[in-house]
């Protein structure tokens, strides 16, 4: 009689367990999936934000063909310690925890505050990164002259945002972004078990002296963006409000080897609402011997 193998389904943004690794005496959530070879591709994560709050179109899409680690820095939900208050240090955990999982190479996708945290951590941990996706993001001393007078307040009320919250920061007040928006939702709760707790009053207090640290120059102005080699892909929508486009142009003319997408009707969190597009050019950016031949 032969025996059938049991079919084991893949793992995905949904289903991946919550891990843990320690490094420097820190407890680091994780959750890792996607294809066994590749470079892998560590997600760096937004204001407040967790594992929980990463679009499963986006995640599981760039999964199909690489190893992709979503992961909570020090402080935040899930994870041990203290959250640090200034993005250096939240750049050095991140490589610390990359270590941990014993990496040497990796590429970077970091969005909103998460693409300062990668910029930090590509300037300080050169050998670890291969290629660098920057979304929604700003350069250290960028432009805050069009973010929206009430953006802050609204990304701090309450403990946990609702839909109306991330349809005024994230998206367009179009019908058609709001209505991107309202999916994105839908997609982003379609994990309802082993989810992580909401981040604490502490890292939201630590996040926000580290964003207003990150709006002081150090020395002239953009200055490092020009020592970054690697390849990178800068991407946002046409009007964000959070953190405006601008400094979008801003990453792309200083940063050597960077490429800048801008998509049509979309703010701050333009990956999410256009997910297969962003999936698409992110990893044809990744999966070329010469990121933009």
């Amino acid at each position: 009689m032969t025996t059938r193998p049991t079919y084991t389904a893949p793992l995905s943004h949904v289903t991946a367990p919550t891990r843990f690794v320690t490094a420097n005496g820190i407890r680091y959530a994780y959750r890792r999936f996607g294809a066994e070879t590749g470079t892998p591709l560590v997600f760096l994560q937004h204001f407040r934000g967790g594992m929980d709050h990463w679009d499963p179109a986006v995640t599981d899409g760039l999964a199909a063909n690489r190893p992709v680690i979503l992961f909570n820095n020090t402080g935040v939900a899930s994870s041990g310690g203290q959250t640090p208050n200034t993005v250096e240090a939240q750049a050095d955990d991140a490589a610390a925890f990359i270590h941990a999982l014993g990496l040497t190479r990796v590429d970077i996708l970091g969005f909103s505050i998460g693409g300062y945290v990668a910029q930090a951590l590509t300037l300080r941990h050169r050998e670890l990164v291969r290629r660098l996706v920057l979304a929604g993001t700003k350069p250290r001393a960028g432009d805050d002259t069009d973010r929206h007078p009430d953006a802050t307040d609204v990304a701090t009320r309450h403990e946990v945002l609702a839909l109306e919250d991330f349809r005024l920061l994230f998206f367009e007040p179009t019908p058609t972004s709001q209505a991107a928006g309202e999916r994105f939702w839908e997609r982003r709760h379609q994990r309802t078990t082993d989810v992580d707790p909401p981040t604490s009053k502490q890292t939201m207090q630590a996040q926000t002296a580290a964003i207003v640290d990150w709006k002081l120059p150090h020395g002239e102005p953009f200055a490092e963006l020009r020592t970054i080699t690697q390849p990178t892909l800068v991407v946002n929508g046409r009007r964000d409000v959070m953190v405006p486009t601008i400094n979008s142009y801003h990453l792309a003319q200083h940063i050597p080897g960077a490429q800048l997408i801008v998509y049509p009707d979309a703010g701050h969190a333009s990956l999410f609402q256009y997910p297969e597009l962003f999936v698409a050019d992110v990893g044809r950016f990744l999966d070329r011997p010469v990121a933009f031949s």
